[in-house]
């Protein structure tokens, strides 16, 4: 009991820290004015007002990801959003390891969270207590 505890414990703060970089630093840098903003949009193909509208996708995600009755379907969606940045930055050949690196982090967070996760990614039926 104490070693799933602390699992869990993990997986929230971990959890945590992703919807806190997404919300945070990701999202608010797409609402507020900054030097080279337009630029580093317009280099990537995005428009202003459609990066906000991005922003507003990204926190909304975030916040289906922390809510544990809707966190499985916020990390699919989650995934996708970091599958369509990977994209973004590798068509205009930029690095792109980090979206990859971060899709990792909140699946091992939800993973830890949601013990059921792990059995689905291993190929094992779920037990009834698990949540997924």
């Amino acid at each position: 009991m104490k070693n799933s505890k602390k699992k869990l414990i993990a997986g929230w703060i971990i959890s945590g820290i992703v919807a806190v970089f997404l919300v945070g630093p990701s999202a608010a840098g797409k609402f507020s004015d900054w030097e080279g903003k337009a630029e580093m949009f317009e280099h990537i193909g995005y428009s202003i007002p459609l990066i906000k509208k991005i922003g507003i996708l990204e926190i909304v995600i975030a916040i289906l990801y922390l809510i544990p009755r809707t966190s499985f379907c916020g990390a699919i969606l989650l995934t996708a959003y970091l599958g369509g940045a990977t994209a973004t930055h590798v068509r205009v050949g930029d690095p792109f390891f980090m979206p990859i690196i971060f899709g990792v982090v909140l699946w091992i967070g939800l993973g830890l969270r949601t013990p059921g996760v792990f059995a689905l990614a291993a190929g094992e039926p779920c037990s009834k207590g698990d949540d997924v």
